[in-house]
């Protein structure tokens, strides 16, 4: 009896055991169903959650919008994962069910969009570049009575590269985020005690060069001899000729012409940017300047060259002596009339 009384028992909690096991697996299941597998989304949807929005009314309009099928059950999702929304925009996929909904505003999981600034533009060129993305918020210029670095930029301030923000994002933001990449750059070089190559002073000096190099070459691997170029002519106090700082001084810190020529009458334009009528390095940058100038200038190559021209293959020529750089501009000169011919 006792044995058939122990078997009995060990029948019932097996059972029992067995039906708290379906009993979760349905659980399990109508979870699955209700918060994943259950999306009324059937095209990609862009949402957004604005400051001061309340779960609430978020719900209502993810239900209103068709995103998802119960605002009460979004809201439970909510409380499950903490509680809060974060603000911002959200790009919610096909398919996408209401946990992950639930969890990707929780957490502020925002759709984000790329920011590409290309090194060599002036500040007012990215400037424009920012107002023409669609995907930021705001203005460039901050509003009147503002104090804060980003809106006092100057040529060099901004870091040219590819940022990646949330959408939305204010395009002081971005410039500000440009602007502390930079700022970290220059202070890792006074932390490490670097040197400017003479007769550089300062990092003044070094980014307005950078700048200058930038301009002349799109070619990483001619920087550093453009460089050496301009080193060279600053040592023996010859004046810089470098066709960019005139098209800065004549478009009044724009930097393009909009292909329009520079002509040789340019090259008297009055300004203290003009390196054909000033002797040293203009006063500040002339475009803001990625790490292969700035390196080139930190590191120039060791050559005894004192003028370039353009090869006519989007690299150039460099000489040592003033004959030898006619002999190339003459080359140019022939290879431009050829084009124009062509043309």
């Amino acid at each position: 009896m006792r044995v058939m009384g122990r078997a009995k028992k060990i029948f019932t909690k097996h059972r029992r055991t067995k039906f708290i096991c379906i009993v979760a697996a349905i659980i399990a299941a109508v979870w699955w169903v209700v918060f994943y597998g259950i999306s009324p989304v059937k095209t990609l949807q862009s949402f957004r959650v604005e400051h001061g929005d309340s779960v609430s009314s978020v719900a209502t309009r993810l239900q209103r919008d068709n995103i998802i099928s119960s605002s009460q059950l979004f809201k439970f999702a909510i409380r499950l994962n903490g509680g809060r929304i974060q603000r911002g925009d959200y790009d919610i996929p096909a398919g996408t069910g209401m946990w992950p909904i639930a969890k990707m505003l929780a957490h502020g999981n925002v759709a984000s969009t790329t920011i590409v600034i290309p090194e060599g533009l002036t500040i007012k060129q990215i400037k424009i570049l920012l107002m023409n993305s669609p995907e930021l918020s705001g203005d460039v210029e901050c509003a009147a009575g503002t104090v804060m670095p980003v809106c006092d930029l100057h040529d060099g301030d901004i870091f040219p590269d590819t940022y990646r923000v949330a959408r939305g994002t204010t395009r002081l933001a971005v410039l500000d985020l440009a602007r502390k990449k930079m700022a970290a750059l220059h202070d890792a070089w006074v932390s490490a005690g670097r040197v400017a190559p003479m007769p550089l002073r300062d990092w003044n000096d070094i980014v307005t060069l950078a700048s200058i190099v930038q301009k002349e070459t799109p070619r990483t691997s001619e920087m550093p001899v453009v460089a050496s170029v301009y080193i060279n002519r600053l040592r023996k106090n010859m004046r810089l000729q470098a066709d960019p700082t005139v098209v800065y001084a004549l478009t009044d810190g724009l930097g393009d012409m909009h292909g329009e020529p520079l002509l040789r009458g340019h090259l008297k334009t009055e300004s203290p940017y003009n390196t054909y009528t000033n002797n040293g390095l203009p006063p500040g940058p002339i475009a803001n300047v990625g790490q292969h100038a700035l390196r080139a200038v930190l590191r120039p190559a060791d050559t005894t060259y004192l003028f370039f021209v353009a090869d006519g293959r989007g690299g150039h020529k460099f000489s040592r002596t003033y004959d030898e750089h006619m002999r190339h501009h003459a080359k140019w000169r022939e290879i431009k009339r050829i084009r124009n011919g062509e043309e």
